[in-house]
């Protein structure tokens, strides 16, 4: 084998201090080396090397307790943490709000694409993702603190037309992660609910003549990998570790059908229930037959449910930023994967498409809304999640429904065909002024994406000087439930409409007999 077989341990006393590592995989688990951060911490703590590391993750990593980037989360290990989404590790947050280290966030698709640049001898990555958000360095540059005090990304123009160009960093250490080591050192990558960056990240590394360690679930010393099935071949890895207990994710040790389109499984619950089953159902109302669809993690994730209730599921082609294609999207902390995907793409591909406009329609949570219609989702208070996805999809996709409850911590009781509020909520999530922009309204309506607001309570969509309020939920009080807990008055459309009374019970939208009506073929949507 060209790769040496090291032990955790042994393998990261090879990184030097001050390197910048890259990381690949993500979410619980999700193709995660998480044995090698594990090493990497305590080998630190121990011995207080490597340390000062700018790290660099392009998906969120962890499960929002003790593993992924939460073994990293020691004071001197991490100077620079440039990550993607940051709500999977509550210590590395816990770091960036404490001011212990220097913290960015960007778009995931913007740092999967840079790990590509890097290993192309680019300059950087130019794109208009990220314009008008806090990732526009006229907001804030990216930037979660004060420490943080480089710009990592610039403003530029070409022929008349504005861009941010993140320049490509030098990358020192991959640490990535497959499923098997053949007999030459070749990685293959059979068990894997995602690929991410892999190639990428081992590439972009080698070109700079640094380190790659690999961890894999098995070593299989007397066979070769088809040429066809290697991901990333032996020349780009430098060291391999073995952890035979690697599951599939943190949740699932071993779940064929979360890589075999022929493999049985059983469904999540299908028992969508109180608010998160209304928006889901109103939400699910936009899709069309033969739609390429992104959902985000939250209530939105709901509307693949829904669509298997609805015998719709087969109908549409549903997209996960982490690379499965065209299966039904997991739920909860195992959010990335699919059941009986088609494919599982590199990540950089996948965003490829989500960038050139691809998706035709995304579902996406929220957490505060205001009168422009700009959308927060990645920082309120000292919460940090990031913004991951979300950013290169909500700009791209043709159109965006935004899926939450209207207010934070609001009651209500379904009757079965409207809703009482009981509670209006204890914080309000239409404000002002959002805290943080990860999404622009205004930039939405000039590249004339359509948009929609929904909520238990109602309906509103995004038009030129904000929003206007579409549907009310039978029950709800105009004054009292909606406009009273929000602190701007949207306009209010001439023909205000109810919500469909079959949103607030399990009665069966009838998608499949509309479906049917509006034909199978894409039709305008190609």
């Amino acid at each position: 084998m060209q790769a040496k077989i090291l032990s955790a341990q042994e393998a990261v006393r090879l990184i030097p201090s001050g390197a910048t590592v890259c990381i690949g995989g993500g979410g619980a688990g999700h193709a995660v080396p998480d044995r090698i951060m594990q090493a990497l911490g305590e080998v630190f703590a121990e011995a207080g090397s490597p340390g000062n590391l700018t790290v660099i993750h392009p998906c969120g990593i962890g499960d929002a307790a003790d593993r992924g980037l939460s073994h990293l989360a020691r004071p001197g290990l991490i100077k620079r943490a440039v990550g993607g989404f940051w709500g999977n590790s509550l210590k590395m947050v816990e770091l960036a709000r404490t001011g212990q280290i220097e913290a960015y966030n960007f778009p995931q698709g913007v740092l999967s694409h840079l790990t590509r640049a890097v290993a192309s001898g680019a300059p950087g990555v130019i794109t208009r993702t990220g314009l008008h958000t806090f990732v526009d360095p006229r907001v804030e540059g990216g930037k979660l603190n004060q420490e943080a005090t480089e710009d990592l990304v610039k403003l530029i123009e070409i022929e008349g037309n504005e861009y941010l160009f993140f320049p490509s960093p030098r990358i020192d250490v991959g640490l990535i992660r497959g499923s098997s080591i053949d007999c030459e050192g070749n990685l293959s990558m059979e068990e894997e609910v995602g690929k991410f960056a892999m190639l990428s990240i081992a590439q972009a590394v080698k070109r700079n003549r640094g380190l790659v360690i690999a961890q894999v679930k098995r070593v299989r010393e007397q066979e070769h990998t088809p040429a066809y099935q290697v991901h990333v071949p032996a020349v780009f890895i430098d060291a391999v570790i073995v952890e035979p207990d690697q599951g599939m994710t943190f949740l699932s040790p071993w779940e064929p059908a979360l890589i075999r389109r022929d493999a049985d499984f059983e469904p999540e619950s299908l028992t969508l229930t109180g608010i998160p089953r209304t928006v889901a159902k109103r939400a699910a109302e936009e899709l069309s037959p033969g739609d390429f669809v992104n959902v985000g993690f939250g209530m939105a994730d709901g509307v693949p449910i829904v669509a298997q209730q609805e015998g719709v599921i087969d109908s549409l082609i549903f997209m996960i930023e982490q690379g499965a294609v065209g299966g039904i999207p997991t739920t909860g902390l195992n959010f990335g994967a699919m059941y009986q995907p088609l494919g599982i793409l590199d990540d950089g591909y996948q965003f490829d498409y989500f960038h050139g406009g691809g998706l035709d329609i995304a579902f996406l949570g929220f957490a505060q809304i205001d009168r422009e219609g700009n959308v927060n989702s990645s920082k309120f208070g000292s919460h940090i999640t990031g913004c991951g996805g979300f950013i290169d999809i909500s700009q791209n996709a043709r159109k965006v429904v935004f899926c939450g409850s209207f207010a934070v911590k609001g009651e209500v009781i379904m009757h079965g065909d409207r809703i009482e509020v009981t509670d209006p909520g204890k914080k309000r999530k239409f404000i002002q002024n959002v805290e943080q922009i990860t999404f622009s309204g205004k930039y939405a309506l000039e590249r004339g994406q359509e948009v929609l607001y929904v909520t238990e309570r109602a309906v509103f969509r995004l038009i030129p000087g904000g929003l206007r309020l579409e549907e009310i939920a039978p029950g709800v009080d105009l004054e009292r439930d909606i406009l009273a807990m929000m602190d701007f008055v949207p306009e209010i459309a001439d023909d205000l409409k109810p919500m469909s009374p079959g949103f607030f019970s399990d009665q069966p939208l009838q998608l499949r007999d509309r479906f049917k009506s509006r034909g199978t073929e894409r039709g305008d949507h190609g």
